[in-house]
Protein backbone atom coordinates (compact mmCIF):
# COMPACT_ATOMS: atom_id res chain seq x y z
CA UNK A 1 0.00 0.00 0.00
CA UNK A 2 1.33 3.40 -0.89
CA UNK A 3 1.92 6.14 1.64
CA UNK A 4 -1.01 8.13 0.22
CA UNK A 5 -3.41 5.21 0.63
CA UNK A 6 -2.28 4.71 4.25
CA UNK A 7 -2.88 8.40 5.00
CA UNK A 8 -6.36 8.21 3.45
CA UNK A 9 -7.25 5.21 5.64
CA UNK A 10 -6.03 7.00 8.76
CA UNK A 11 -7.94 10.19 7.82
CA UNK A 12 -11.19 8.30 7.20
CA UNK A 13 -10.86 6.34 10.41
CA UNK A 14 -10.13 9.52 12.37
CA UNK A 15 -13.05 11.31 10.72
CA UNK A 16 -15.48 8.53 11.65
CA UNK A 17 -14.13 8.48 15.19
CA UNK A 18 -14.63 12.24 15.34
CA UNK A 19 -18.22 11.93 14.13
CA UNK A 20 -18.89 9.20 16.68
CA UNK A 21 -17.44 11.35 19.46
CA UNK A 22 -19.58 14.33 18.42
CA UNK A 23 -22.75 12.22 18.39
CA UNK A 24 -22.01 11.16 21.97
CA UNK A 25 -21.98 14.85 22.96
CA UNK A 26 -25.46 15.49 21.55
CA UNK A 27 -28.23 15.89 24.11
CA UNK A 28 -31.20 14.19 22.47
CA UNK A 29 -34.68 15.47 23.42
CA UNK A 30 -37.13 13.29 25.32
CA UNK A 31 -40.02 11.61 23.50
CA UNK A 32 -42.49 13.96 25.18
CA UNK A 33 -40.61 17.01 23.91
CA UNK A 34 -40.51 15.59 20.38
CA UNK A 35 -44.26 14.91 20.49
CA UNK A 36 -44.98 18.42 21.77
CA UNK A 37 -42.79 20.01 19.08
CA UNK A 38 -44.42 17.88 16.38
CA UNK A 39 -47.92 18.90 17.47
CA UNK A 40 -46.87 22.56 17.55
CA UNK A 41 -45.42 22.39 14.03
CA UNK A 42 -48.56 20.70 12.66
CA UNK A 43 -50.88 23.27 14.29
CA UNK A 44 -48.81 26.24 13.08
CA UNK A 45 -48.64 24.76 9.57
CA UNK A 46 -52.43 24.28 9.41
CA UNK A 47 -53.11 27.79 10.71
CA UNK A 48 -50.69 29.37 8.23
CA UNK A 49 -52.20 27.28 5.43
CA UNK A 50 -55.67 28.56 6.32
CA UNK A 51 -54.42 32.15 6.44
CA UNK A 52 -52.75 31.82 3.03
CA UNK A 53 -55.84 30.15 1.55
CA UNK A 54 -58.03 32.97 2.91
CA UNK A 55 -55.77 35.65 1.50
CA UNK A 56 -55.66 33.85 -1.84
CA UNK A 57 -59.45 33.72 -1.94
CA UNK A 58 -59.70 37.43 -1.12
CA UNK A 59 -57.20 38.37 -3.82
CA UNK A 60 -59.02 36.18 -6.38
CA UNK A 61 -62.34 37.75 -5.43
CA UNK A 62 -60.84 41.24 -5.70
CA UNK A 63 -59.31 40.58 -9.10
CA UNK A 64 -62.52 39.03 -10.42
CA UNK A 65 -64.44 42.05 -9.13
CA UNK A 66 -62.10 44.44 -10.98
CA UNK A 67 -62.23 42.55 -14.29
Amino acid sequence: MSENAKNETVKKKSWFQGVKAEFKKVIWPAKEQIAQNTITVVIVSVVLGLIIAGLDTLVKFGLNFLT
